[in-house]
């Protein structure tokens, strides 16, 4: 089963780990609100905790956003909501269940499961089901996205209705530095460079970095009727740039502009 992409996720730019900025930390309810009240789409990321909890969350430690230490799945999600984000008014890290909570159908979101096996290697599914328990009963326009193709054929297990893709780019050593030395990492590389898992976990869209978009596969995927979004945009140029074969953007740091706006300056700062 291949679930479609909502067309609200071609149509509405998505604000990157949602509306964040000054006082609105990226991942935070502050953000989130924000892209709600805003009109935007929301992308936000997931890591697990200590007991099986969807959290909302990028990294696998703490130590960028908050001032604690260590890893994130080493705590509870009791804990991790006391655990204040920096540069916030005090909130602390959200679940996956509060924020849809919050969203309430209102904007599409998109959901980037961050890799639990920390080489996009098999997974242990832990993740995987509590992002389809908390989607149990949704009804907003929502996708689920990864890295790991691994990933992605765990939620076509426990969420086959949900939208599902492959986050994708030119995966250089730069992004997987154990390629230099492995010849079975580098094997996996250039795997996930050429999008190979596509069809394998039924993906029904990608999520490309915008600086690889010339690449054939992109092309391809994009002749077959796949949506292709681009990741991550942070100035109107680049938008602009993306735009060509993009059908839709990603973007932080600026304002994209709304359908509804299209006559709007979309060099608006964020504020």
């Amino acid at each position: 089963m291949r679930p479609d992409l909502h067309e609200d996720f071609r149509r509405i730019p998505i604000a990157h780990r949602a509306l964040h900025g000054p006082g609105r930390p990226e991942n935070s309810m502050a953000a989130i609100r924000a892209a709600v009240a805003a009109g935007y789409g929301i992308e936000i990321d997931l890591q697990g905790s200590a007991d099986g909890q969807a959290m909302v969350f990028h990294d696998d430690t703490l130590d960028r956003m908050t001032d604690q230490t260590g890893p994130v799945r080493a705590r509870t999600a009791a804990d991790l909501r006391r655990i204040a984000l920096k540069g916030g008014d005090g909130e602390g890290i959200p679940t996956l269940a509060e924020l849809l909570e919050a969203v309430d159908g209102r904007v599409p979101l998109l959901i980037e499961i961050k890799d639990q096996s920390r080489e996009m290697g098999p997974v242990d599914g832990v993740l995987e089901r509590a992002t389809a328990a908390a989607l149990e009963g949704y009804a907003g326009p929502v996708a689920v996205m990864s890295f790991n193709p691994h990933s992605m054929a765990e939620m076509a297990k426990h969420a086959p209705g949900v939208a599902r893709g492959l986050t994708t780019c030119a995966f250089s050593q730069k992004d997987v530095p154990a390629a230099a030395t492995d010849p079975a990492v580098e094997a996996g590389r250039r795997s996930l460079a050429a999008i190979e898992g596509f069809d394998r976990v039924g993906g029904g869209f990608i999520s490309h970095d915008h600086r690889d978009l010339d690449r054939p596969r992109v092309a391809e995927l994009k002749a077959r009727g796949v949506p292709v979004l681009s990741w991550t945009i942070r100035t109107p140029e680049e938008e602009a740039a993306a735009r060509r074969i993009a059908d839709n953007v990603t973007f932080e740091g600026y304002r994209a502009a709304l359908p509804e706006r299209a006559a709007a300056d979309p060099s608006n700062v964020a504020s």
